[in-house]
């Protein structure tokens, strides 16, 4: 049995461990946008709240310009960024079409559609 990892299919977003640990701050902040008043602090002040969480400038960044597809690149898991998201009134569907290059509406459709179809 090896211990290399597998190549991910070409397109796939792969959370695995060395993600996991990229991107632990910026998820351990997402989690507490769980609780009303953490939401209501960060809302305060946005940058200040990732200061807190000791957030490397460039995923500071990518939560203060809502870069979705940065903070999935920077470690980010996608049902972490989602409540991020939903603070904003996005939907799962809105990030599904930001990250596949479609818009939210595209995105709906292809999924009704029966799902991706490139492989």
């Amino acid at each position: 049995m090896s211990s290399e990892p597998k190549p991910a299919p070409q397109g796939t977003y792969v959370f695995d461990g060395a993600t996991s640990r990229l991107g632990y701050r910026m998820n351990k902040l997402f989690m507490t946008l769980r609780d009303a008043s953490a939401r209501e602090e960060f809302l305060a002040d946005e940058a200040a709240y990732c200061d807190r969480f000791g957030l490397p400038a460039e995923q500071k960044r990518a939560v203060l310009d809502r870069d979705w597809q940065a903070m999935l690149d920077l470690g980010g898991s996608i049902f972490y960024i989602y409540k991020l998201a939903m603070m904003d009134g996005r939907s799962m569907q809105y990030l599904g079409g930001v990250f596949t290059g479609m818009s939210e509406e595209e995105f709906v459709a292809a999924m009704r559609a029966g799902g991706r179809t490139d492989g």
